[in-house]
């Protein structure tokens, strides 16, 4: 699907969708609990509905209610799950570890660059503590026994890696230690993945080097639990907010333990004008600065952080940003590619970006974008349309489907110019 997106600024108020991040670990904390589960949630994507249609193979009842969706745990089953993971990393990292734990056979496959993206850290380990795991990449099989024991894993190139074990250790009879070997990257998915699993009962004892689990542990429902709003993707708002007309988010807590909540006050030190409520954040235009932005944390957020990088003024670096080549898409290449499409000038490094503000020519002719069906380029390239007064096409917009269905809906509610071709 193409889109043509206008030059219009964006403005108003907008109630942001839930935390598909958020979701996929309530999802499953209560697939693996006593008793069923409410999840209220806003909003659904691709990579949700990947996790749900896993967990339902697995053996779990998910039913969509009018406020959410109701859980009814897992059960026993013998047979073969087929999972199929669609394009959701967290889906796959995630479930590879408690199939094992669980005991269960699985045929695990996934699309686009799924496949592609590194597992062979989680598979290595899953052989090496009792299972058999016939690829490390997909497609593959998976069965036998997880057992308990030491656990060496790396914590720098995915944090989603460390989330699998922690939510799959404490159901074996044996204890575990996690040992991690390097320093953790994208710590605030794995501040989402302890605060789950507080929630569901689970003890996890933090250790100088690591983590220590407890084997033989429960997972308790809490009956009815509200999903986060999405910080990750507030951001393109937000961004929008602080660059072109005042915009107003809806649904977001403050003490969420979302790390893309730092969004905030990165447009603080781009100097953008912020406002916190209870449940909402506005932002409004401001005089833009240039700045250095360490990404290790927030990887995510580098590709709409290029937009506003875009209208501030002198130069932008956005380092420790190279494990974003192996995301949906190279996102270091494929920003690169954008912002120059835009004629903004720009220099990509191994492990980083550096933007000049205020250096993009315009012109009267529509240009064309291609998405690299990644949702966060999309989206970073529409919202680039307004904030830098270019028309567009944007190649690929569907891709949007995978955390942000209604995302062009929203935008055009919000003021703006898209158009299927």
């Amino acid at each position: 699907m193409n889109i043509k997106v206008g030059t219009a600024p964006l403005q108003g108020t907008i109630t942001i969708p839930a935390s598909k991040s958020d979701v996929h670990r309530l999802l499953i904390a209560a697939s693996l609990a006593d008793a069923p589960t409410e999840i209220l949630l806003q909003g659904c994507s691709a990579d949700i509905e990947a996790t749900i249609r896993c967990m339902q193979n697995l053996g779990a009842e998910i039913q969509k209610t009018a406020y959410g969706v109701q859980v009814i745990p897992i059960e026993k089953q013998t047979e073969t799950a087929i999972l199929d993971c669609g394009e959701s990393g967290s889906t796959l990292r995630f479930l590879l570890p408690i199939v094992a734990a669980l005991g269960k056979n699985a045929w695990v496959e996934g699309k686009g660059r799924l496949p592609q993206r590194p597992i062979a850290v989680i598979t290595e380990t899953l052989r090496e503590h009792g299972c058999t795991v016939s690829a490390n990449g997909l497609p593959l099989e998976l069965s036998g026994q997880l057992c308990g024991g030491r656990f060496v894993l790396p914590a720098n190139i995915s944090s989603q890696f460390l989330t699998g074990f922690l939510f799959a250790l404490p159901l074996l009879e044996q204890d575990s230690e996690i040992i991690l070997t390097t320093e953790i990257q994208s710590k605030g998915y794995l501040d989402m993945t302890l605060d789950t699993l507080q929630t569901f009962g689970i003890v996890i004892q933090q250790t100088e080097t690591g983590f220590f689990v407890k084997g033989n542990q429960q997972y308790h429902t809490p009956k009815r639990i509200q999903a986060d709003g999405d910080w990750s993707n507030v951001a393109f708002w937000l961004a929008a907010g602080a660059t072109t007309k005042p915009i107003t988010c809806y649904g977001l807590r403050q003490d969420s333990k979302q790390g893309d909540k730092q969004i905030l006050e990165i447009l603080k030190q781009f100097g953008a004008d912020v406002a916190v409520a209870e449940n909402s954040v506005t932002l409004r235009p401001n005089r833009l600065k240039g700045c250095r932005m360490d990404m290790a944390q927030i990887p995510d957020m580098l590709p709409i952080l290029c937009m506003v990088a875009a209208v501030a003024e002198g130069k932008t670096e956005l380092y420790n940003a190279g494990r974003l080549r192996i995301k949906e898409s190279d996102r270091l290449a494929a920003m690169t590619e954008v912002l120059q499409a835009f004629g903004v000038t720009v220099e990509e490094y191994p492990e980083s970006i550096c933007i000049y503000g205020n250096s993009h020519t315009k012109t009267e002719t529509e240009v064309c974008i291609h998405g690299h069906n990644d949702h966060r380029i999309v989206m970073a390239a529409a919202i680039g349309a307004t904030i830098l007064q270019q028309k567009i096409v944007i190649e690929g917009a569907e891709a949007v489907s995978k955390s942000y269905p209604n995302f062009f809906a929203e935008f055009v509610k919000l003021g703006g110019d898209a158009d299927v071709l």
